[in-house]
């Protein structure tokens, strides 16, 4: 069962059919909707500041998904995607946008719906990426338009891969909000 820890009298919560991995780390104010995933050490932490995810969010194996004191929470809205190794700290992931393995997005960015934002990018404090944009580069820039559904594709498969897991293991999430 992952970590799942309260701070400072702040819980976890999530909604139906989430799938949390066994070394994945859960902290604070964090609310989740459903059918979310967090995957193999990866790590949510909500102390300082809360992180709010929709529906169908996954945080792939090793992200980091924090905050700033003082500066404010992370907000995830539906069906995005976080890959692996991704650092996203005190920003907005608009619906349904790809941020890829290796990436970082620092303080009150933005990234758009549907934007991808490219592996080992680096988006700086204050970045605003559009809608159905790609990004990519230390610091990022753009790069063109995505194609019709690129970004939104990859959260539905992580639903599915969670339902694997859940049904493999037998698992259901403990009870949720």
């Amino acid at each position: 069962m992952a970590l799942i820890k309260s701070i400072k009298g702040l819980t976890p919560k999530w909604g139906k059919e989430c799938y949390f991995s066994e070394n994945a780390t859960i902290v604070g104010e964090v609310e989740m909707g459903d059918e979310c995933s967090i995957w193999f050490n990866a790590v949510v932490r909500g102390d300082v500041a809360y992180v709010h995810m929709g529906n169908r969010v996954n945080v792939q194996d090793g992200a980091c998904v924090h905050v700033t004191n003082k500066i404010g929470p992370t907000i995830i809205e539906d069906d995005v995607s976080i890959g692996h190794n991704a650092t996203v700290h005190a920003c907005t992931l608009r619906r349904g946008c790809l941020i890829g393995m290796g990436a970082t997005v620092l303080d009150n960015a933005e990234v758009g719906e549907g934007a991808i934002v490219a592996a080992g990018a680096l988006v700086l404090q204050g970045t605003k990426i559009g809608p159905h944009e790609i990004w990519g580069g230390v610091p990022a820039k753009f790069i063109k338009k995505t194609r019709p559904d690129q970004a939104e594709s990859f959260a539905a498969h992580y639903v599915g891969y969670s339902k694997w897991y859940l049904e493999e293991d037998g698992l259901i999430t403990p009870e949720p909000r």
